[in-house]
């Protein structure tokens, strides 16, 4: 098995490094009485939700797998692995419940490292930016790399387990364990979207009666609200994001490792198979070396005076250039041909690609989020028409990104195979399943599919693969930074809830703007990865279908022409077909509808806690006028975002649980590829538009707050302006689109494509 224990090793590493992360920042002062009095305030209102939420979702996820493992046990022609019945179901059921509650654990993690983390951030930075840096980041990849460990470690503990390091189990147990990526994709959902709803609700809802209607600063002790929000910001963006990108490496890892059983079969190499868990190890070690760097090398950390994202883009660079070389070194050890090692860098090179993207449209630097803070100068609706054309606008780049990834990827895939001369591999498997079927014997259900496609076509597909592998090598790296963010805006808040200095204020300030920076950036980065999870999901799917078909007609005489027929039949799939189309045309609407849900609950439940903190500025004497003894009752407003928030992620989860399945089983295998393609494209570019849309409407706010945003005249604008006013009213729409459903949406495209990929023999 060669490389395969550098799996283990860089776990072992990784723990650690984060005994010595949580060490450092477990040992911070927690600053004055007041800040932790409001950390405190924070810590119990995103227990009480996680605790909540989690119950839900576990409940949901024990009824569907007992649901999978009925369906999977009933509907088993076409088993790659030969097993089938009731010991293939509870193999699935065991692989969904193994990837929903790692899934849950990542999310809870990074929740709980954030808000332990975030009164120290506030404490540090009484002291300067650089020291409250330190312990953001370093309380950032805790959270991030935990989630990538667990990851890697739990896809490589069910491989062994299923017999991955034995000669005959190989080739079976990446098909056994498909059901992680189901079910990781499962609570990913819930997670996500139940934060999402739970988050902006309460940032719109504390903002429209705290800044818009009251004229009070953003993080006010008065308002109730304020607490819901810093808690969204840790049930959201760490929890859901934790959940987020736990099963984009499952799914993907997964996927790649199937598609590397066929050139394992061809060739009788397991690289093929293990080279994915490989790849993900490194890329942990390469997270390790970045995170650190830009805290203690000179020349990456932090110089005086300069924005606090300085040193993590040099830090992320710094990880780039160690997975590249790790890749050229791992790829020609293991797959012996430079070819896939270019198609690895073109991946790593879209991942720089969609940050460098994303940075354009969301940074205040930059054309876009200066043309929506210039048109609040004309109020509310200019702000709101301009940021939808900032969105709209911003598909464009990362779609030609992907196209050109895709594209590479694939083409050197195919030069790969060209050079590893697979075509004699193919002719040897062609000779002995004519061999076999003289002999009257069943020839093996891969070696079937595989003379039937051609060796470039499995090459490139592999090669795509790769991509994807290269993209999420810095996973662990941009994991800390998205935890980084809401460490960081909690900080803020603290620091303006406690009455500290505005000078400490300033620095929390910057941080935060860094800090917004940084979940556009995993926001994007999450895009790109679900995009090539997406295809390699979907070829695997109709790889399933063909096999599914062969079984059905493996007495026709002429099995191998007619086989060929079966492949080239699935993998072309007929958009002039009616049922096809109507698939399809499913597939895009579920996009919208699920978004419509989620926008909706959003302002739903944002709703009752305007109506809450209204009632408290009107019945408790003296809060809003700002008397020191009357106190905002925030427990009742986290409790009402609580209720809200998980009533309302039900609906949209279900609905995106419930739709592939009747499409598979009412229109068939066809009609459900269409659908996957339909779903998938509009995902993306819809999320495109809703996560740098809302960013870019994000930071336009702040840009005009920060105070250096001026007119043509050279007036500057800021806090409590009327430009100001209509930049918050647009960030009021920019938040759910980032926060909730954009976020929301990759993890539908690759539940989509999981639970496809396990259900298949049902829609044959």
């Amino acid at each position: 098995m060669g490389l395969i224990w550098v799996v283990p090793l860089s776990s072992l590493l990784t723990i650690a490094f984060l005994v010595y992360l949580i060490r450092d920042v477990m040992g911070r002062d927690r600053g004055t009485e007041k800040m932790q009095e409001v950390g405190s305030a924070i810590y119990k209102g995103a227990v009480a939700f996680i605790s909540r939420q989690y119950s839900t979702i576990a409940i949901l996820a024990i009824v569907t797998s007992i649901i999978v493992a009925a369906i999977v046990g009933s509907f088993t022609q076409g088993s790659e692995t030969g097993i089938t019945g009731f010991a293939l179901a509870w193999r699935t059921a065991l692989s969904f419940l193994v990837g929903a509650a790692a899934s849950a654990v990542s999310g809870i993690i990074g929740m709980y490292v954030s808000v332990q983390t975030n009164q120290r951030v506030a404490s540090a930075a009484r002291e300067g930016v650089e020291p409250a840096l330190r312990v953001a980041l370093n309380g950032g990849a805790v959270a991030g790399f935990i989630v990538v460990a667990l990851s890697s470690l739990s896809v490589f503990t069910m491989f062994v387990l299923f017999g991955g390091l034995t000669d005959n189990g190989v080739k079976d147990a990446p098909f056994l364990i498909a059901g992680m990526g189901f079910g990781a994709s499962f609570v990913a959902l819930f997670a996500q979207l139940g934060g999402g709803i739970y988050t902006k609700a309460a940032d719109v809802g504390a903002d429209l009666v705290g800044k818009v209607e009251a004229g009070i600063p953003e993080d006010d002790p008065r308002n109730a609200g304020v607490v819901a929000d810093l808690v969204g910001d840790n049930v959201g963006d760490c929890a859901g994001r934790g959940a987020d990108l736990f099963e984009s490496t499952v799914a993907e890892n997964i996927g790649a490792m199937i598609l590397g059983v066929g050139l394992y079969v061809a060739t009788g190499r397991e690289e093929w198979i293990i080279f994915p868990l490989v790849i993900r190890a490194f890329g942990l070690i390469a997270s390790i070396i970045g995170v650190w760097a830009a805290l203690n090398v000179p020349g990456i950390k932090l110089d005086p005076g300069e924005s606090p994202m300085n040193p993590l883009y040099r830090g992320y660079a710094l990880t780039a250039g160690i997975c590249i070389i790790a890749m050229f070194a791992i790829v020609m050890i293991m797959l012996e041909d430079f070819w896939f090692f270019l198609a690895g860098l073109s991946g790593v090179l879209v991942s720089l690609a969609f940050v460098a993207i994303t940075m354009y449209y969301t940074e205040h630097r930059f054309r876009p989020v200066k043309m929506i803070a210039k048109s609040s100068l004309r109020g509310s609706g200019p702000n709101i028409i301009t940021g939808l054309a900032m969105g709209f606008e911003n598909t464009a780049l990362p779609a030609i990104a992907i196209a050109i990834g895709l594209i590479s990827s694939y083409w050197l895939g195919t030069q790969g195979a060209d050079a590893l001369d697979l075509q004699k591999d193919w002719a040897r498997m062609e000779d002995k399943i004519i061999a076999e079927r003289a002999a009257g014997e069943d020839p093996e259900l891969h070696e079937q599919l595989l003379v039937a496609l051609d060796p470039d076509f499995v090459g490139g597909i592999y090669g795509t693969a790769v991509a994807a592998m290269g993209m999420l090598m810095t996973a662990g790296f941009v994991l800390a930074m998205d935890t980084f963010g809401p460490i960081v805006d909690n900080a803020g808040g603290i620091v303006e809830m406690s009455g500290a200095s505005e000078e400490i204020r300033a620095g929390t300030d910057a941080l935060d703007a860094a800090g917004n920076t940084t979940k556009a950036l995993t926001k994007g980065y999450a895009i790109g990865s679900a995009a090539l999870a997406a295809f390699l999901l979907f070829s695997a799917y109709l790889d399933k279908v063909a096999l599914v078909q062969f079984d059905k007609f493996k007495d026709d005489p002429e099995k191998l022409i007619e086989n060929v027929k079966i492949v080239d039949g699935v993998h072309a799939v007929n958009m002039g077909q009616m049922e096809v189309f109507v698939g399809a045309l499913l597939g895009a609407m579920l996009v919208y509808l699920f978004s419509s849900i989620a926008m909706r609950a959003v302002a739903e439940v944002a709703e009752n806690v305007i109506e809450e903190v209204r009632r408290q500025f009107k019945e408790i004497p003296g809060l809003l006028a700002g008397d020191p003894n009357a106190k905002a009752d925030y427990g009742k407003a986290v409790d009402i975002t609580t209720q809200g928030a998980l009533r309302a992620m039900v609906l949209p989860g279900m609905l995106a649980v419930g739709m592939p399945i009747v499409v598979g089983i009412l229109l068939g295998a066809e009609a459900t590829a269409g659908f996957l393609m339909s779903a998938t494209i509009a995902g993306i570019l819809l999320a495109l538009v809703m996560n740098n849309g809302g960013g870019a409407w994000d930071n336009a706010k702040k840009y005009i707050e920060s105070g250096e945003f001026t007119d043509e005249n050279g007036v500057v604008h800021k806090k409590k302006s009327e430009a100001h006013k209509a930049a918050v009213v647009g960030d009021t729409v920019g938040d759910p689109f980032k926060d909730t459903a954009g976020p929301s949406l990759h993890v539908l495209i690759k539940l989509l494509a999981t639970i496809t990929l396990v259900l298949a023999p049902l829609f044959v």
